[in-house]
């Protein structure tokens, strides 16, 4: 009598793997990975501007700030689901790929895992970073459709700047000198993340040429500020500091011109995704100019990694 035949397992590539990878790609988009290159570069420019080393606390603070900005980026989606439903029924939320409890738990989880590791970088970075959190939470569930929303933004930019100057300061004292000695670079990345998400606001529609002038008028005001008065101009740093505000204003420029030219809402988008990735030779810059080059030229090589992560998964 002849054996049955055996059950196969699913080759590589078959559904399950398909699922898989579906769902991955999922939350890949639901948390914007391809933004994720312009976060750790707060914090390393936060603690070149405080005169520090970024060291261990530093780590803790990236990884902290990490998790803080992908919070924001779940809840966000889990706070404007019924809109996206309608404007963007694609999305992982309205499509059903991703549940709004998970999105939802997913936020929850990483502000708290945000929070612990804000903590074990010690008393200042706790309080900058539960700042942070509530400037998160208060813009996705509250301020983001107001007229503060954009303001908003760019105070969470600025605190996670100051996450990185807090954290590397060995004593609540020691972190006072360092919020006053990374105010102005937390001013400049605040700037122009609220020149950013005023283009923002316009992604969908399109239809108005200012605010992608606006932002180009921040560009290049940032870009002044940087290259007109360096903290440490001698040698490398002066020489570093210029080629980086280049580097930030021919990637932020240039999607600016064509959005404000034509501006669809195609042109926007590309315009507020140029806006996010042109924060890495910003943030670059800012820690150059503080006196550190040798941190600040490294952050660049993250820029064509972002760029080629946003070809497959949107920054915005």
């Amino acid at each position: 009598m002849a054996r049955p035949a055996r059950l196969r397992r699913p080759p590589p590539g078959g559904v399950v793997n398909a699922r898989g990878s579906g769902r991955r790609r999922a939350w890949a988009e639901l948390l914007r990975v391809s933004a994720l290159c312009t976060v750790p570069g707060d914090v390393l420019a936060g603690a070149a501007a405080a005169g520090r080393a970024p060291g261990r606390r530093g780590a803790l603070a990236a990884g902290a700030s990490v998790c803080l900005y992908e919070a924001g980026m779940a809840l966000n989606d889990w706070a404007d689901r019924d809109v996206d439903a309608a404007e963007r029924p694609h999305r992982p939320l309205p499509s059903g790929r991703v549940t709004p409890g998970a999105a939802l738990a997913a936020a929850t989880g990483l502000t708290v895992a945000g929070l612990g590791l804000a903590a074990a970088a010690g008393r200042p970075a706790l309080v900058t970073a539960g700042a942070l959190a509530g400037t998160v939470w208060a813009y996705d569930l509250r301020l983001k459709n107001t007229p503060a929303g954009p303001l908003a933004m760019a105070g969470a930019r600025a605190l996670d700047l100051l996450l990185g100057a807090t954290a590397t300061a060995p004593a609540v004292r020691d972190a006072r000198h360092a919020v006053r000695r990374a105010l102005p670079s937390a001013a400049l990345l605040g700037a122009h993340t609220l020149a950013v998400t005023a283009v923002s606001r316009h992604e969908e529609r399109g239809g108005t040429a200012l605010p992608p002038l606006a932002a180009l008028a921040t560009t290049a005001a940032v870009s002044r500020a940087l290259a007109g008065r360096p903290a440490r101009p001698e040698g490398l740093r002066s020489s570093a500091t210029a080629g980086l505000c280049i580097a930030y204003g021919a990637t932020a420029a240039r999607p600016y011109v064509h959005a404000a030219l034509n501006p669809s809402p195609h042109l926007t988008r590309r315009a507020v995704g140029g806006g996010i990735r042109a924060m890495i030779p910003l943030q670059a810059a800012l820690a150059a100019r503080a006196g550190a080059p040798t941190l600040g030229l490294p952050l660049l090589a993250l820029l064509p990694i972002a760029r080629r992560l946003s070809r497959k998964v949107s920054p915005t």
